[in-house]
């Protein structure tokens, strides 16, 4: 074998073993999934999503769905291979490990700082729908109990569960109009929708479970239609308000906002 040949198949081996390497070391990604949808109107694990005390409630039709994801923890090792296979899948997201678990360094304190901003979004959620009502915290108690799911992104769908109950559209009609209306969104006290992450795989986890519409904030408008399920409609949001002015345009055929 000449020099060159010999030199040839040194720097072939190690750019092989470069390659291998790369594909079997861990990288700092998570694997996102569709996760699971809950109407916020109905039951979870046999108690109401919401139980109002101080007023009184309506019978509800229809659904909100609120969606979530579920991604690879933050020990799990995800390597090259399993970032290439989710480029190529529609139900599978690569997202920087940072963005999915941003505090916390292992299971315990992501599911304690998960329950701790899911308690505070049920608390604001119900903030703003008492105020879009223009009804007093003080006399009127709203509980909000969903297992297993942590995390602020539900706030938009709880705000409108809570109207919905309470006040429907206010013409003794229901916000979803009959309809299974899906969601995602952060929400503060004052009504302000906020962006939230994984809104892609949110609409597939709406459409597997049976949405015809869903909500999504403004801002995350080309997230949302990335992967769009067939016969999906976006609704865009920025507040509690617009959100419950869209929906009872949706049921009477008035001009609703898209993407």
């Amino acid at each position: 074998m000449s020099s060159r040949a010999r030199v040839l198949a040194v720097c072939t081996a190690l750019v092989l073993a470069l390659l291998v390497t790369a594909a079997l070391a861990p990288l700092p990604y998570s694997v996102a999934y569709p996760g699971m949808t809950a109407n916020v109107l109905g039951e979870d694990k046999g108690k109401p999503v919401i139980t109002i005390t101080g007023a009184g409630t309506r019978r509800t039709s229809g659904e909100l769905r609120m969606t979530s994801i579920v991604a690879t923890g933050p020990d799990a090792s995800v390597r090259l291979p399993d970032i290439v296979r989710g480029w190529f899948h529609t139900d599978e997201a690569v997202m920087p490990r940072e963005a999915v678990y941003p505090v916390g360094n292992n299971t315990e304190e992501i599911a304690e700082h998960n329950a701790k901003q899911m308690k505070e979004s049920q608390d604001t959620a119900t903030a703003a729908a008492l105020g879009q009502l223009n009804k007093s915290e003080k006399d009127i108690k709203v509980k909000l109990s969903l297992a297993d799911v942590g995390g602020p992104s539900a706030g938009l769908m709880f705000a409108l569960g809570i109207v919905d109950k309470l006040d429907g559209d206010g013409a003794g009609h229901d916000l979803t109009g009959g309809r299974t209306i899906a969601g995602t969104g952060t929400i503060s006290a004052g009504g302000k929708v906020g962006a939230v992450g994984g809104v892609p795989l949110k609409t597939q986890a709406a459409h597997r479970d049976g949405a015809s519409v869903f909500l999504v904030p403004r801002k995350e408008c080309a997230d949302a239609r990335a992967e769009l399920p067939n016969g999906m409609r976006l609704i865009p949001v920025s507040t509690l308000d617009g959100a419950v002015d869209a929906l009872k345009a949706l049921r009477t055929g008035g001009k609703v906002p898209s993407c």
